[in-house]
């Protein structure tokens, strides 16, 4: 097990102005008081772990992530559980995806033993950080840079792996509620060949005029496309899509290498077959996807991803179409697995997989 040197913040935030944060954090914009950090030389390997006090990162202007994007990151919540404790949902599947993505992205590799005892650390360092309301949880977002400085196009011989932690509440104020969705017919997130299953921030970055169309519309979120054919339909800017049909199937895209692997969808896919239902992943064409709608083939839709867990789909529209979906609202196939899988996640409920890894 790596051996991680502690060096607390020295001016950690009080009591008292931790609670006035974790009342009402939201999502993404509070953080505690440390973070970890690994860094890794062609000559040393990784070296360095330390939970120190969370602060700027300090590069030099020719570090090589600023000029070729090598960067990948993660997304898992650690959840205070009703027993007391606390507990990561399923990070092994995390740590395999971020070795996923660096190998993808020509990085170092990060062993996932390292990726999971820097989370583990993080968090007990941090625990007085979950908040504790509906749906608080303490947010990790380890990722990695290229941090050689050299203005040559190569991989790097140098990086830095470094874990956030944020305490956020839920995803949607006032609870989950149906999205509008906005099809992309103009841009798309990733091509065959691509890195479209890799978790890099430059996906992140090319869905964003996309996603920026659809809200100026008058959407929540886009749906994206294939790059080839432009029909068959592959995720959202930032999460995972998913169909309950009218005779009980759970279909969703199948991972060719497009998509993005999502830890939730696995998860979801998974549960459905406990239940007996009968799950596809397979194509799924926008013209179908109309048209189940429009004839009660398809009664419901759903996204999923760890950040809103899962997030029901009312309404879709693009350049010259609109439709509902089922009654507009939360179905109840996507309200059964929305609450299986936070009772699951908050140790309310069995976890016959070993999802739930407990660390406190």
């Amino acid at each position: 097990m790596t051996a991680f040197a502690h060096e607390p913040n020295p001016q950690p935030l009080s009591v008292n102005e931790r609670a006035g944060l974790l009342a009402d954090p939201g999502f993404g914009r509070v953080f505690t008081d440390h973070m970890a950090t690994i860094r890794y030389s062609a000559d040393e390997g990784w070296h360095d772990a330390k939970i120190t006090a969370r602060g700027p990162v300090t590069v030099d202007p020719a570090t090589a992530v600023l000029h070729y994007a090598q960067e990948i990151f993660e997304g898992l919540k650690a959840y205070a559980l009703d027993e007391g404790g606390i507990a990561l949902f399923r990070p092994d599947a995390n740590a395999a995806r971020f070795r996923s993505s660096a190998e993808r992205m020509a990085m170092a590799l990060l062993p996932e033993e390292m990726f999971l005892e820097s989370c583990r650390q993080l968090v007990l360092t941090d625990r007085d950080w979950i908040p504790a309301i509906d749906g608080g949880a303490l947010y990790l977002r380890p990722f990695m840079f290229a941090s050689e400085v050299f203005l040559g196009v190569k991989p790097a011989t140098e990086y830095l792996y470094c874990v956030l932690a944020s305490s956020v509440g839920a995803y949607w104020k006032g609870g989950a509620r149906a999205i509008s969705l906005w099809v992309s017919h103009d841009y798309t997130r990733a091509a065959p060949g691509g890195t479209g299953a890799a978790k890099c921030g430059g996906n992140y970055a090319t869905s964003l005029v996309a996603q920026a169309e659809a809200v100026r519309r008058g959407h929540d979120q886009v749906l994206f496309l294939d790059a080839v054919e432009r029909r068959w339909i592959e995720e959202l800017g930032g999460m995972n899509v998913m169909f309950v049909m009218a005779d009980g199937s759970l279909v969703t895209p199948p991972l060719t290498g497009t998509i993005l692997p999502g830890i939730t969808r696995a998860s979801i896919l998974q549960m459905a077959r406990d239940e007996g239902l009968t799950v596809r992943e397979e194509l799924y064409s926008i013209e179908q996807f109309r048209a189940d709608a429009q004839s009660g083939a398809l009664v419901e839709a759903f996204a999923c991803g760890t950040a809103a867990v899962v997030t029901p789909i009312g309404k879709v529209a693009g350049p010259d179409y609109a439709f509902d979906i089922g009654s507009g609202g939360t179905g109840q196939t996507t309200a059964r697995f929305l609450q299986r899988l936070s009772d699951l996640q908050r140790g309310r409920a069995p976890d016959p997989h070993g999802w739930l890894h407990r660390i406190a």
